[in-house]
């Protein structure tokens, strides 16, 4: 049996994006993210983290240092009872040529986890804060595109729909305000 899974961008949804976020010092959980990604959870969605993460090719950190942070912010999530199913990471500059096929906006971390994690790509669901996110999302043919943050509301971006922050986008998912999939 296949599983449903929010998809979700890492800065700018669940932790305040700061600009190449590479320490636990400088990370920040946004408002309401932790106890959204457990709703999704105890609605049946298992989360994943699709991220580019380009401060490792432009040298502004390690993969040691991402992956310490990932530790800590996955160490802070399950003290909340949260588990995320997997994290997968682009580490490659946009301007890589030829490019690479995980860098958002192309579906590859997506299209990983899928043939990875056993998802079911119809009644799963992106949640990002930038184009590139919808557009990985729309690739990857997911049942939904969600856009959240500032600058999702009133965008033109071809997701399903926009919120002001994942909490909200949450709550309106589980409430069934919203469609996934057919």
């Amino acid at each position: 049996m296949l599983t449903p899974a929010a998809f979700l961008d890492r800065d700018g949804v669940i932790n305040e994006d700061r600009g190449y976020v590479s320490t636990w010092r400088d990370f920040a959980f946004l408002p309401g993210a932790v106890e959204a990604i457990s709703r999704l959870q105890d609605a049946g969605y298992l989360p994943v983290v699709v991220t580019n993460q380009s401060g490792i090719a432009r040298g502004y950190f390690s993969e040691a240092d991402y992956r310490t942070l990932t530790e800590r912010m996955c160490a802070a999530l399950a003290d909340a009872g949260v588990t995320i199913g997997k994290i997968y990471h682009c580490p490659h500059s946009p301007s890589r040529r030829p490019p690479c096929t995980c860098r958002k906006p192309r579906a590859g971390m997506i299209e990983r986890a899928i043939a990875e994690l056993g998802i079911d790509r119809a009644a799963s669901f992106m949640v990002g804060d930038k184009l590139g996110d919808i557009a990985a999302g729309r690739a990857a043919e997911l049942g939904a595109t969600f856009r959240v943050g500032p600058k999702a509301i009133g965008a033109k971006d071809g997701a399903t729909a926009r919120f002001p922050d994942l909490a909200t986008c949450a709550a309106a998912i589980v409430a069934g305000d919203v469609a996934v999939g057919c």
